[in-house]
């Protein structure tokens, strides 16, 4: 169908295939490991909120290994699921309970009894042991229990706050890990441990502090096959460096320098870096523009070589197998989540997270537009226009402005459902990657510090002005959307500048900074330290910029979803907006959903979800 074909429609309400429904059944992808041999390669699936482990031989299909265990890390926000060595795979359930089980036939049997949570599990290189993060009222530690579950766990390392990343060295004699303390995050500073281990069952020895500090973050310790080098992620300085330690002589060098490596830990288990198995190239992923790539270092030469991995444009959880090939997720603005793996030049599809059955003239092609915030700064964002392979519309559309969560979290190019359900309905679509943001250096990232609740409306209310001066939306019809902290930045815009957008969709958002202090899990309970200010003293920017004080000022019809079971943000913050919504007689709408936690798993949920926004988007802002 030629451009001229097409039938001539309002934006916003345009026939779409992108149903609630198709988006409802669209399975996670996550973390592709190789097994020893390189011969069988292992990734987890989310299914309606069920963890899955798969299993898939060279050549052969995939089978399920975790029966009907729910497979997820359970420290902090989760990930760090599972781990594999020599065909025995040990898993984290949501039980809080290790689970191991061999490739092939058989069942999961539980290794550690059930108390507090467990993540990133570890196999010794003797197949013996397992080193494991685990939480257990408010304590983190990382453990230690034999492979087969017969004595009860100890505990390996203690002393800190939190840990990351235990791995071994391939000589079993010691361990290398990341932990930090409160009040940082793990992209503020953190510590690289290295550990001497001693006896059976082994003891940590002696342990020296490699790398990091106050605010130096570390990622992703990791140890190259032959047992020479350790390799790992930092930041220092603007940007950030792929450092090479010889275990040898104690030297380092810096193997990669600058440009944006470093992801932020929100999970356990975040691989940006993977050594080959000849301890001769490291593969690495960088990011640009919102574009993800993969790389390669020789750690002799220090030449630096790019993997052809086109057309996809957003990477991540690389993995190399005994043989040479790279397993990784892969992506693309109209290719969606993927497991793949990559040898001789030669890309094979493992796993796809959707049917992919959406025509690409359906899709949308995203590309970054920046602006002049109101203090003067450069401001990022991800625009996708209003796409159809059947239908346009006349003049200007309305808008989705989407605030991504964390807030240090970022968005990129790349496959997105959601923004194709909307501009395929003939919505405009902006991402904003406000201060506070990674991905744009560390003074960018950092701009956010102490002001949490400030810059990120600023920047939001100035990504939905640009696309006005732009020509890319229509004025009387912005909305703003987004979870979490996004939720946050949305009832503080809508405070700050009434009238500017049309409605408001707030997911679990917070309203009460105080309370959230208070009340969320250990992972952020000192978050707010940073990003607004530590109590009391801070007290007056906590009531200043928490929108519960003053949502009288809300003029804009909001819908806001709440997860019962919500850990992070607990249903009190949306409830508080409520009622103070509904005492000011501004319309809103509250959907709870029962079994739910920060973030909604269930396909019942998210089919629900979608259906309700494009009711309320119908109500409010395109026939308000």
């Amino acid at each position: 169908m030629t451009h001229t074909d097409k039938t001539k429609r309002a934006f916003g309400v345009w026939p779409s295939p992108i149903t609630p429904e198709l988006i409802a059944a669209s399975i996670g992808l996550s973390d592709p490991q190789w097994d020893s041999d390189g011969q069988t390669l292992v990734w987890r699936e989310s299914r309606s909120g069920q963890g899955v482990l798969l299993a898939q031989p060279m050549g052969e299909a995939p089978y399920e290994l975790s029966g009907d265990l729910n497979v997820r890390g359970g420290v902090g926000y989760g990930g760090g699921d599972f781990t594999l060595h020599n065909g025995l795979v040990i898993f984290a359930a949501i039980d809080g309970r290790l689970y191991r089980r061999r490739l092939g036939s058989g069942f999961p049997q539980a290794i550690t009894p059930s108390f507090g949570s467990v993540a990133a599990p570890a196999i010794s290189p003797d197949g013996e042991w397992v080193a494991f993060v685990h939480n257990y009222e408010g304590k983190d530690v990382i453990g230690l229990v034999d492979a087969e579950g017969r004595d009860w766990p100890t505990k390996l390392v203690e002393g800190a706050d939190f840990y990351m990343q235990p791995v071994w060295n391939p000589s079993g004699e010691a361990i290398a890990w990341v932990e930090w303390d409160h009040p940082n995050m793990p992209w503020d500073g953190t510590r690289l441990m290295y550990g001497v281990l001693k006896g059976v069952p082994p003891r940590l020895e002696a342990a020296q502090n490699l790398a990091g500090g106050e605010d130096v973050p570390i990622l992703q310790p990791a140890f190259s096959p032959d047992g020479r080098y350790l390799s790992y992620i930092q930041n220092k300085g603007e940007w950030d460096q792929l450092i090479l330690q010889n275990l040898e002589d104690g030297t380092t060098k810096t193997l990669v320098e600058g440009g944006a490596l470093l992801k932020p830990a929100w999970i356990q288990g975040v691989i940006v870096q993977a050594w080959s198995p000849d301890s001769r190239q490291i593969y690495f992923l960088q990011s640009q523009s919102g574009v993800s790539e993969l790389n390669q270092v020789d750690v002799v030469t220090g030449e630096i070589k790019p993997v052809d991995l086109s057309p996809y444009t957003s990477l991540a959880q690389p993995s190399v197998s005994a043989e040479g090939r790279v397993a990784l997720l892969a992506n693309a603005p109209s290719i969606s989540s993927r497991v793949i793996s990559l040898a001789g030049g030669k890309t094979t599809i493992h796993q796809r997270s959707t049917s992919e059955s959406i025509p690409q003239e359906d899709l949308p092609t995203p590309y970054e537009i920046s602006w002049t915030s109101s203090d003067g700064e450069t401001v990022y964002g991800i625009y996708s226009p209003p796409t159809s392979g059947h239908f346009e519309g006349d003049g200007l559309p309305p808008a989705i402005v989407l605030i991504h969560g964390g807030p240090t979290s970022s968005v990129s190019i790349g496959y997105n459902l959601e923004a194709a359900f909307f501009t395929n309905r003939g919505y405009a679509y902006l991402e904003v990657n406000y201060r506070g943001s990674t991905g744009f250096g560390r003074d960018y990232r950092n701009a956010l510090r102490g002001n949490w609740g400030h810059l990120d409306v600023i920047d939001a209310a100035g990504g939905a002005q640009a696309l006005v001066d732009q020509g890319l939306a229509d004025p009387e019809r912005l909305v703003i959307k987004g979870g979490s902290a996004g939720g946050y930045t949305i009832l503080n815009a809508l405070i700050r500048f009434p009238g500017l957008f049309k409605a408001g969709i707030c997911s679990y958002g917070v309203s009460n900074l105080f309370t959230l202090a208070m009340d969320t899990h250990k992972f952020e309970e000192r978050y707010t330290d940073s990003l607004v200010g530590p109590l009391p003293e801070a007290a007056e920017k906590y009531r200043a910029w928490s929108p519960v004080f003053h949502a009288e000022k809300i003029k804009d019809p909001v819908a806001i979803f709440q997860g019962e079971e919500d850990k992070v943000v607990p249903p009190s913050q949306s409830e508080e907006i409520v009622q103070a919504l509904k005492a000011n007689g501004v319309p809103h709408e509250y959907h709870l959903y029962p079994g739910e936690g920060h973030g909604f798993r269930k396909s019942e949920t998210r089919r629900a979800y979608y259906e309700a926004i494009e009711r309320f988007l119908m109500q409010y802002v395109i026939f308000g």
